[in-house]
């Protein structure tokens, strides 16, 4: 399958830029909230989810503007909110859980993708006022993705890792987007691509089914 060949993410891990309108500002309410701008603090505590948005699916592609790499139609995050203060702040989570299913391949000589794992979790998330979120692992790890692959030639394994993942919030769909995020092969043969870059956009992020706003 030439020397292309593909990337997993983390994730976390989850995990998470579009084009996105900077959140409205609400000074005084806590950075996350739920039923709208300046809305309900969302608690320490509370667990936060959200799949990937409506229509779309996870990309991991050999190159920044390339098409081919996995594809997964199903993806899942779940973070736990550490702290909350009032905006314009900083809030954090724990990234718990960073899932992917349903995945294909459209690389030559895949004939399938048994499996994407993010590794080394729980990853620690802040979200700023401004919409930025960041995803970095434990002081000490990385930011950790293992895809197996089916090929021609047998089953293959390719680790990927990267320091952290940079993401962009949007009260607009109450989602998260990550765009080309870059991460290198630790491990694995030939035919895993040598960077590989993660893509999706997720949403609704939800916190007991109710959609969470960023002041």
């Amino acid at each position: 399958m030439h020397s292309r060949s593909l990337f997993a993410v983390a994730a976390a891990a989850a995990a998470l830029t579009l084009a996105a309108a900077v959140p409205a500002s609400a000074d005084g309410a806590p950075v996350l909230t739920t039923g709208g701008v300046g809305g309900t603090p969302v608690a320490a505590g509370d667990v936060l989810t959200a799949p990937l948005a409506a229509g779309t699916s996870a990309a991991f592609s050999s190159s920044p503007d390339g098409t081919s790499g996995v594809s997964c139609a199903s993806s899942t995050f779940t973070a736990t909110v550490t702290d909350n203060p009032a905006a314009p702040g900083t809030a954090t989570e724990s990234v718990t859980a960073h899932t992917f299913g349903n995945c294909t391949s459209n690389v030559t000589g895949v004939t399938g993708v048994d499996s994407v794992t993010v590794d080394n979790l729980p990853y620690a998330a802040t979200v700023v006022s401004d919409g930025t979120l960041t995803v970095r692992p434990a002081s000490g790890s990385v930011v950790q993705t293992t895809v197996r692959l089916r090929t021609l030639l047998g089953g293959v394994t390719c680790v990927y890792q990267g320091p952290s993942l940079t993401g962009k919030a949007d009260n607009a769909d109450n989602g998260i987007g990550f765009t080309g995020q870059q991460f290198t092969k630790s491990s694995g043969s030939s035919l895993c691509f040598a960077n590989g870059y993660f893509t999706a956009r997720y949403a609704l992020v939800t916190d007991a089914s109710a959609p969470v706003y960023v002041n």
